[in-house]
């Protein structure tokens, strides 16, 4: 198995996606409200909101496990409602020497899909593929679309 690898999956929302987009694009913020279970804080460093280059780091609970990363958003399009984040401190940089991961939403039909994507390179062998931030995006994406639905 190499050290480099990418993990996609998809899940269907009931929600609006300009909504679910404006969360991750201009309201990440705003996560602490749609996933308290998950996302305890995030906090803006650089830049402003809803814009390439700016840095925030998110307070999250992972399997139990309190957890903080920093990120930079490294590229946003409004035409395919995609945003990409790039992690650079925090316990996930201690497991992976590059971690990337990107929500995108797209339609199918009448359905509207969330596509996640990450990827990411392993620092050795011994570390795990990550499963489990993959998880935690599908919760999140559960989570968001819940509090947007009920809106």
């Amino acid at each position: 198995m190499g050290l480099k690898g990418k993990l996609i999956s998809q899940t269907e929302i009931k929600g609006c996606k300009d909504l679910f987009h404006e969360m991750f694009r201009h309201k990440p913020h705003h996560l602490p409200n749609a996933t308290p279970n998950i996302i305890q804080a995030v906090n803006l460093h650089e830049g402003n909101w809803g814009t390439v280059g700016s840095v925030f780091n998110l307070n999250y609970t992972m399997e139990g496990q309190e957890e903080v990363v920093k990120v930079v958003v490294e590229d946003i399009d409004e035409v395919k409602r995609l945003v990409t984040f790039k992690a650079f401190e925090g316990h996930v940089i201690e497991l992976y020497n590059a971690f990337k991961a990107t929500v995108h939403i797209e339609n199918d039909g009448e359905n509207n899909l969330v596509l996640w994507t990450v990827e990411y390179e392993k620092q050795n062998e011994d570390v795990p593929e990550p499963f489990s931030y993959l998880q935690l995006f599908l919760n999140m994406t559960k989570d968001i679309d819940a509090h947007n639905v009920n809106e």
